[in-house]
């Protein structure tokens, strides 16, 4: 059996930020390759089974490629020209504001005196403040799709969708996020070219 290798791709990375989604993308590929000649595809389980997300996560992740690549006109094949495979990854990112300034709100205490129309005092006035730093936390989830050329083993498209992951507790919720990853990742593929007829 043919080892799997992957060749050094031309640099020639695509960053599109969607206007109205929160998935960034990106998209990089060989630029040597005839994508018009692939017909069928099928998923590459080796690397699939090593992506660090549950099985749940894969399957969902698995049938919005399915639906997309059918929709391309692709089909899935025992004797695929492609094969397609995925890996994730997660980090958290940490957001620190600082609230210090200007503002009304001090309080304080009139001078002592005697005299007319002297006594103690106090009242409201500007001073500075400090409020503290606010600090947020967020997880940003990266999902990597590989296609790769079936008879040559080669790496030939890979797309990128880097965006924010919540803990999400309705489940149509997260499917929902995971199909617009993917949806987003694969409007790149084909690379220059219209889905096949």
């Amino acid at each position: 059996m043919k080892k799997l290798k992957f060749l050094a791709l031309p640099v020639l990375t695509l960053l599109l930020f969607a206007s109205c989604s929160s998935v960034r993308v990106a998209a990089d590929y060989d630029r040597e390759t005839d994508f018009q000649m692939y017909n069928s595809y099928a998923f590459y389980k080796t690397g699939i089974d090593r992506a660090q997300i549950s099985d749940l996560d894969k399957k969902r992740i698995l049938k919005a490629i399915e639906a997309d690549m059918a929709a391309k006109g692709y089909v899935k094949s025992k004797t695929p020209d492609l094969l397609i495979s995925i890996f994730t990854t997660e980090k958290e990112r940490v957001d620190v504001y600082n609230n210090a300034g200007w503002g009304w709100g001090a309080w304080g205490w009139g001078a002592w005196g005697w005299g007319p129309g002297w006594g103690p005092g106090w009242g409201w006035g500007p001073g500075w403040g400090w409020g503290g730093n606010t600090v947020s936390t967020r997880t940003e989830g990266s999902l990597y799709i590989d296609i790769i050329d079936a008879s040559k083993k080669e790496l030939i498209w890979q797309g990128n969708g880097v965006g924010t992951l919540g803990s999400y507790k309705d489940v149509a919720k997260k499917e929902a996020r995971i199909r617009e990853f993917v949806s987003e990742i694969m409007q790149q593929y084909p690379p220059g070219t219209l889905a096949k007829n």
